[in-house]
């Protein structure tokens, strides 16, 4: 009996064996949301003193930091007092609940957005194991749950969608889809086209008629690696999902938070909102929105 077989079933052994990976890839990624932004930040400073000799102070500071500056390096620190922490301090939320929120040596608040972080690639990887099961799509769709999370908290925070995760997700759908996983390859590859071109037209055509810009590239790019996962089939459901939830959302912030009108919102968070639900719930929905409809 191999694995696959002996979790069909045991589906809680799954299930409890999922959602412990998803906490310790949610730790990982806390470390993804934080330094990918500044690692590109870095690259870009690095290559304006290069260029322009540094005639920049604040380009010459950043120069100066330090070559070594990556996922892995340096070690997991405390920002405040640069405590490097063990490994019973990196523990996902329990570490947390623990220190009480603190750090053990300076004292300084941990903000509450790393557990939180941890806990919802937990339970969203809970989520992706109950609905796909053991099956050979379960670890390929983890791996985009995990990439939309991060992207979203990214775009969130910095208004960017990374080349570094969405242009390798866009590969890794394809060779999904070449063996049939979510969609056939022909799908995935015409997904990616009609992804990518949808947005950008629509970016253009509201350029021209106002001289703004209403989106960036790195959202183009995100619709295409969703169709490339998924298929071009899904796009009018990820679309449309995706600006209810924009509309819902960027409506209650204005409301409640008094958002400043012009203070632009990011849409990429909305479009992995819409793509993780495709990614499950995709063909029902359409099933439900044509028996409707028809």
């Amino acid at each position: 009996m191999d694995i696959t077989q002996y979790f069909d079933l045991d589906l809680t052994t799954l299930l409890i064996a999922t959602t412990v990976l998803g906490l310790v890839v949610g730790s990982f990624l806390n470390v993804v949301i934080y330094r990918l932004p500044l690692m590109m930040q870095r690259e870009n400073y690095n290559y304006c003193a290069e260029l322009f000799a540094c005639a920049d102070k604040q380009v010459e500071e950043q120069a100066k930091q330090p070559l070594y500056f990556n996922l892995a390096y340096p070690a997991s620190h405390c920002p405040a007092c640069k405590h490097t922490l063990s490994v019973w301090e990196n523990i996902p939320i329990v570490s947390y609940w623990r220190q009480k929120g603190r750090c053990i040596q300076c004292k300084t608040k941990i903000s509450v957005r790393y557990p939180l972080v941890e806990f919802s690639s937990a339970c969203l990887s809970l989520v992706t194991a109950w609905q796909i099961g053991a099956d050979a799509a379960l670890l390929p769709a983890l791996c985009l749950t995990w990439a939309l999370l991060a992207l979203s908290l990214i775009d969130f925070d910095h208004q960017l969608l990374p080349d570094d995760i969405t242009l390798p997700f866009i590969w890794i759908g394809v060779i999904c889809s070449f063996f049939a996983l979510y969609t056939d390859l022909h799908s995935s590859v015409i997904g990616v086209m009609v992804g990518y071109l949808s947005l950008w037209s629509l970016y253009w055509a509201f350029k021209l008629l106002t001289g703004k810009e209403g989106m960036g590239y790195g959202d183009f790019k995100l619709l295409a690696m969703l169709g490339a996962w998924l298929g071009w089939q899904s796009l009018p459901l990820i679309l449309l999902l995706s600006s209810v939830a924009g509309t819902l959302i960027g409506i209650g912030l204005i409301l409640i938070k008094k958002h400043d009108r012009n203070i632009p919102i990011p849409f990429g968070p909305y479009l992995a909102i819409a793509g993780w639900v495709a990614l499950l719930w995709g063909p029902a929905l359409n099933q439900a929105y044509y028996s409707i409809s028809f």
